[in-house]
């Protein structure tokens, strides 16, 4: 039987590429995160100047296990020189 109008279901759900991961709902990470938001607001939303912030950012979720740890290439990152 099919349905009509606003209650119809979505019929397939595709989870996230990386799969879930827990919230930091104690703030562990919360600095970082702060510098990631500050820097993209001075650079205009552009997010390649704040590259930098945003790995140290990564580096923190890793650390305490609010995400799991991966190799930066597959992070979008490659070997700095």
């Amino acid at each position: 039987m099919s349905q009509t109008g606003p209650f119809i279901r979505v019929q397939s759900v595709s989870a996230p590429l990386k799969g879930s991961f827990p919230l930091d709902h104690e703030g562990t990470c919360k600095l970082e995160m702060l510098n990631y938001m500050v820097c993209l607001h001075k650079n205009k939303q552009q997010n390649s100047e704040c590259r930098l912030n945003a790995k140290e950012y990564f580096t923190c979720r890793m650390d305490n296990g609010l995400m799991d740890r991966d190799e930066w290439k597959k992070l979008g990152y490659s070997e700095e020189k």
